[in-house]
């Protein structure tokens, strides 16, 4: 495809989404029926502002989910730090709710507005950022055409490039290049990431290390925890977190052929916690006993699952145990974070479909502190290994302890790469309350 048709064909899509609007309205209506939007604010994702735009110099985040915004509220809190005010928009309602828990005021939050040229136009309209800073693999079309005919610097961070989403950008690379020549800048999480980006057409592109391994661990409540701990007693404990579809089943099997040898107490963590009602009837149906988090069950000693069916809570449950399966790896593609497991200290169990974390999973492997496993069975094994060799256990999380250490240092390389954006910025809040007493 020519340069000349790659535009057209964004510029058709800019007008189809226009015209599409109302179509896009129904379905919000029906994500909403189904609890996936927020219903009191479903006219953010339009682009309307639900709170007051603050003077001064002022970005915008954007971070798509849970470990998007985790990722940036480190850089968040550097930009507030000096002076500049941030508008961060998330495209979930357990985002939203982390964003209110971890940032309070620190932030405005807004869901983001949809990928139509309406939508976008009105959000930057009203809230006329300095810059835009956009977590990871986000790329919208419309937004990042407005943005840039606008001339506001669009600046990817922690970017990550898929196996998948490079292929499929190859295939179009005129289109490629018509939206990543946009970006201002691009601060990848790996090499392997940053000459992606470049073949793509992205410049300029530096790699800074993944900002996940620089945020802090998780938070709990130390008072629900004592409790469980005390209800736990002396059994064993592993967990599945971040599940998705058929690992869930696939931690009652492995429940059910260590429960004899093992008297271990089994933690399942969601990856979606609205599927839980689901996830506990398989599980039942396996003639297991399930305890839920939401429903505040004792763990008593006949209780073979804790279903952690809650958001924000992933503290707790990794500091319940020292043995954590990191989920979408055994059937689903693409894997989950598994660096707060490894800085909670947890002996880590993956499986082999970990190619959005790929760097964290080598670094872990090749320090000894993550295995990985082919099926259910093999997974099973390596549970009951680490249940019964405690050395070998305290190895691992000594490992894996020591290379999140080792890896830390993305927050100070990004905060540097963005200095030429926010410096102005700094400099422009500081003069403002001057400026303001002369007037």
């Amino acid at each position: 495809m020519s340069s000349r048709m790659a535009r057209l064909g964004l510029s058709t899509y800019r007008l189809a989404g226009t015209v599409a609007s109302p179509v896009v309205g129904l379905y919000l209506t029906y994500r909403t029926a189904k609890g996936k939007e927020d219903r009191a604010r479903r006219l953010e994702r339009f682009g309307y502002p639900s709170a007051n735009r603050p003077q001064g110099p002022l970005v915008w985040f954007h971070a798509a989910s849970v470990g998007e915004t985790n990722a940036v509220i480190p850089l968040i809190r550097e930009l507030r730090r000096r002076d500049i005010h941030v508008v961060l928009t998330t495209g979930t309602i357990t985002s939203a709710r982390l964003a209110a828990e971890r940032l309070g005021q620190e932030a405005i939050h807004q869901y983001v507005p949809l990928d139509l040229k309406p939508a976008v136009s009105r959000f930057l309209d009203y809230w006329q950022p300095d810059c835009a800073i956009i977590a990871e693999s986000e790329i919208w079309p419309a937004t990042v055409l407005e943005l840039g005919r606008r001339r506001i610097p669009q600046i990817l961070v922690n970017a990550r490039m898929s196996d998948r989403s490079f292929a499929r950008w190859r295939r179009r690379p005129s289109i490629a290049e018509a939206l990543f020549e946009n970006l201002a800048l691009v601060i990848a999480q790996s090499d392997v990431d940053a000459e992606r980006f470049r073949d793509l057409g992205a410049v300029p592109v530096i790699t800074s290390g993944n900002l996940k391994v620089d945020t802090d661990a998780p938070p709990y409540d130390s008072a629900v925890f004592a409790r469980y701990k005390k209800q736990i007693g002396d059994r064993k404990t592993w967990a599945a977190i971040s599940t998705f579809d058929g690992e869930e089943n696939a931690a009652g099997i492995v429940h059910r052929a260590l429960k004899e040898r093992d008297r271990q107490l089994t933690i399942i963590v969601p990856r979606h916690p609205e599927r839980s009602d689901e996830i506990e009837a398989a599980l039942v149906k396996q003639g297991l006993k399930v305890a839920r988090r939401t429903r505040d069950d004792v763990l008593s000693a006949d209780v073979d699952i804790f279903l952690g069916d809650t958001i924000g809570e992933m503290g707790l449950y990794l500091r319940l145990t020292e043995i954590a399966f990191v989920g979408r790896s055994l059937f689903a593609e693409g894997g989950q974070n598994p660096l707060e497991p490894a800085m909670l200290g947890c002996a880590i169990l993956s499986g082999g479909n970990v190619q959005n974390f790929r760097e964290a999973y080598q670094k872990l492997a090749r320090s000894g502190s993550a295995r990985m496993v082919r099926d259910t069975e093999m997974l099973a094994k390596g549970v009951h290994y680490l249940l019964t060799n405690d050395e070998a256990r305290r190895n691992m999380i000594e490992a894996g302890v020591a290379t999140v250490h080792e890896m830390r240092g993305a927050l100070s390389a990004t905060v540097k790469g963005l200095e030429p954006y926010i410096n102005p910025l700094t400099v422009k809040a500081r003069l403002l309350p001057r400026a303001a007493a002369q007037v």
